[in-house]
């Protein structure tokens, strides 16, 4: 292994490149009502802003591995660069809601690559000794984008625009690009792949599928609405044509011989239940802050923020000790200190304070950080260099994945719960109730007036949202759990193949 003089600006450059992508996955959410009244826009319109990113970033994450071997990785990893920061800037300057979608789109077409390829540069440059640290670095981006995205967020919406949300990407975009093409060495060209048209196509219409079903359930009443019931056949159709093409076509879209890595197919599995922990958590947590416990909108993002911490500290601690602890160990301990956060969250009440929140997310945010590094290691500690453009990217494809599904279930189930709590507690609001009665004499309800019952059923329907957040967090526990069997099919990370030690050198 030589020398490589420009490592750290290497490094440097590919973090900016995930953050800004990263970042992007959440950091629009909390401007999204500010949009909305800028656009006239729908609930329901404005929504768009969000699914047309995530859509177009799954469709053309899977392109990144034919694209870099066809094309080069520095040519695509610099062109998606460019794409990203002048896609960001259109969206910052949308004067109507056609236009923001669109540019959004292209934002998540040219997106997609950045956060594989910044993973697969990496891992080709640092020795394979020097993995789990690389590993460490990289994971900071993409582990940190997504956190304190919405505390960025709410911060640039409070204090200047929203368009402000876009048009950061711009300095960062050009320091990204100006150090990559100083830095990154080009990789070895294959004129002579051919592009699997039908394959891209079966997997393109499969991913589309699946996010519009996700996307538009919860909105449509899931499968009591014709169209969902569509999207999901289409989407299992489709993906299942895609794998028998993969399996049987002389040269596919992705190779098979991907899959024959042991690591590799439970390391994607694992990081499918990662990227469900990651994302839904984040999705309950803001709306149980703000519309039942009454903080605003900049004191949540401060709230959340340590989450952010923890992961990061897990990941310094995580690189010094990947050398010497097995990573399967060091996400056993990741799984259960996630499991123990969520659990904590099962026992909120109306009268938790400030530090109960910071103190589980700080807890989870350990957790998250002691997982994501070694996974990211382990699962491409035995599969040759050739594959790593197609692997990583299959890698962001199933996180992303896990996020959407994981959302669309907790969002569902926290639907489900309010109305069957409701009801629940309902038969509990009866004349004879002593809790009822106490609060009648006490003045808190005037039950013989039209005000006092709305009053009561208000009451009612807050406890009932709480205790349906509470559930979310048990089946999230549950989810966290449910991962640690998994461990058991992976190989030590020692166990190599000869195909190991072939790199590319970043010059």
């Amino acid at each position: 292994m030589t020398h490589r003089p420009h490592r750290g600006l290497v490094t440097l450059s590919v973090m900016l490149a995930t953050i800004i992508q990263a970042l992007d996955m959440t950091i629009a959410n909390v401007a999204l009502p500010h949009m909305q009244g800028s656009m006239g826009a729908t609930q329901d319109q404005i929504s768009w802003v969000l699914t047309s990113y995530i859509v177009a970033a799954a469709i053309f994450m899977p392109l990144t591995g034919f694209l870099s071997a066809r094309f080069g990785r520095k040519r695509i990893f610099l062109t998606a660069v460019v794409g990203f920061t002048i896609a960001s800037m259109l969206c910052g300057a949308a004067q109507n809601l056609t236009q923001i979608v669109l540019f959004r789109l292209l934002q998540g077409v040219f997106g997609a690559s950045l956060v594989p390829l910044s993973q697969s540069v990496l891992l080709d440059t640092y020795p394979r000794e020097q993995h789990g640290q690389a590993m460490a670095m990289w994971g900071v981006g993409v582990m940190l984008g997504p956190i304190l995205g919405p505390t960025l967020g709410g911060w640039l919406t409070e204090y200047y625009s929203w368009r402000w949300v876009f048009y950061i990407n711009l300095p960062l975009g050009i320091l990204a690009w100006l150090g990559l093409a100083a830095s990154l060495q080009e990789t070895p060209v294959d004129r002579s792949r051919r592009f699997d048209l039908l394959g891209f196509a079966l997997l393109t219409l499969g991913i589309g599928a699946l996010q519009m079903m996700l996307d538009r359930g919860e909105t449509l009443d899931w499968f009591s609405h014709a169209e969902v019931v569509a999207e999901a056949v289409a989407a299992g159709l489709f993906l299942y044509l895609f794998v028998a093409h993969m399996f049987t076509h002389e040269r596919p879209f992705l190779e098979p011989g991907l899959f024959r890595d042991r690591n590799f197919g439970v390391g994607l599995l694992l990081i499918f239940v990662v990227g469900i922990i990651l994302l839904a958590t984040m999705a309950l947590l803001p709306p149980l802050l703000q519309n039942l416990m009454g903080y605003p909108v900049i004191e949540v993002g401060y709230l959340l923020g340590p989450r952010g911490i923890g992961t990061m500290f897990a990941m310094m601690a995580v690189g010094r000790l990947a050398r010497r602890v097995d990573p399967r160990w060091l996400i056993l301990l990741g799984l259960l200190l996630t499991s123990l956060s969520q659990w904590e969250m099962t026992r909120f009440s109306m009268n938790i304070t400030a530090w109960d929140i910071v103190r589980t997310g700080l807890v989870q945010g350990l957790g998250l950080g002691f997982i994501f590094v070694p996974l990211s290691t382990i699962t491409f500690a035995t599969l040759a260099p050739r594959y790593r453009n197609e692997g990583t990217a299959l890698f962001s494809l199933m996180r992303n994945l896990g996020s959407s599904i994981g959302i669309s279930i907790v969002v569902t189930y926290l639907s489900h719960n309010m109305q069957a709590n409701h009801a629940a507690l309902a038969d509990f609001i009866t004349p004879f109730s002593l809790a009822v009665r106490e609060a009648a004499d006490a003045g808190a309800f005037d039950l013989g007036t039209a005000g006092g019952l709305a009053a009561l059923n208000g009451e009612v329907t807050r406890q009932a949202a709480f205790l349906a957040y509470l559930q979310d967090f048990r089946l999230m526990t549950w989810v966290s759990l449910a991962a640690i069997p998994l461990l058991t099919l992976l190989k030590p990370s020692h166990a190599r193949s000869p195909a190991l030690d072939e790199t590319y050198v970043a010059e």
